[in-house]
Formats: structure tokens, sequence, C-alpha cells
């Protein structure tokens, strides 16, 4: 039995279209290819069949993986959860460091849509096992390489 996965309503749909793009422009593309090399004769020798082949495998496991992370994915619109104010996945929070007085600003997201230098991480993250659950006001304490960091939740935005 599988388990759902979260992911949001954006990372949804960018998976969508890049399973669109692999599915109706890059698999007919690489068929293409292979057709092509298969054409020059002696498959034993010829580079252009295997890497030609080898793309294609790579496409169609893409393309299953895509699938499979759509099938188990349990998908949330920041928008429509409840606003009780406190952290949850898919929220966006306001923090500020109580150290430095850095201001930083992260939406919690799955693990596929992480990008920090966007302020997207990953449920799975440190970060965001410390944050979740957390409310307004709250501190945060982070296990960082640095040493422990301790963040305060300034807002919690279900944007």
């Amino acid at each position: 039995m599988s388990t759902k996965t979260p992911m949001t309503l954006r990372g949804a749909e960018a998976l969508r279209e890049e399973l669109r793009v692999r599915k109706s422009e890059l698999r007919p593309k690489i068929i293409a290819s292979v057709e092509e090399a298969r054409a020059h004769g002696d498959l034993k020798e010829n580079a252009e069949y295997h890497a030609a082949r080898e793309e294609h495998g790579f496409n169609e496991g893409r393309i299953g993986e895509i699938e499979a992370k759509l099938s188990n994915a349990q998908i949330v619109d920041p928008a429509a959860l409840p606003k009780t104010g406190k952290v949850l996945f898919s929220t966006t929070v306001d923090l500020v460091d109580a150290n430095t007085g850095e201001e930083l600003r992260y939406q919690i997201v799955g693990e596929d849509e992480a990008d920090l230098k966007k302020g997207l991480i990953s449920i799975n993250s440190p970060l965001a096992r410390a944050l979740i659950g957390k409310a307004e006001g709250d501190i945060a304490q982070v296990q960082t390489p640095r040493g422990i960091r301790e963040l305060e939740v300034i807002t919690v935005n279900y944007l």
C-alpha cells in the first residue's frame, strides 16, 4: 500500500506539464532519432543508436516516475486550508532570526518542488519539520551545521 505524498497545486501542474511535454513532444523526437540511427546499419558499433536508445530509456523512466508521483499525490491548495494561524504544508511563513534579525520567507512544499533560492523548502527538511504546527509569535529551534538556530514566526500566510 502506497502512502500519499503531499504536493502543492502549482507543483502538480508543473509535473503534469512536464509529463505532457515528455509524452507528446520528446517521445516522438526520440523515437525518430532511434529509427534514423537504426537506418545507418550495424547496431553494434552505432554510437548514435546507443545514445538515442539511452535517451529513450531515460525519458520513459521519467514518464513512469512522474505518473507514479501524480498517482500518489495528495494535492493541497493553500487557499482552501482552514485559517488556523498555524504553519501547515503549503503555507508561506515569514520568520525573523532571533540572533541576527534577518527576515526570511519560506513556503513549505513537496520534495520535487523545493528550491531554496525561490524560498520553497521541502516538507522533509529540518526547517519545515521544526515549523509545522507553530503559530505566529512561536519560536522554532532548528539544528543547523552552525548550531541551533532560533526563528520566530511572524506571519503565516495561506496564499
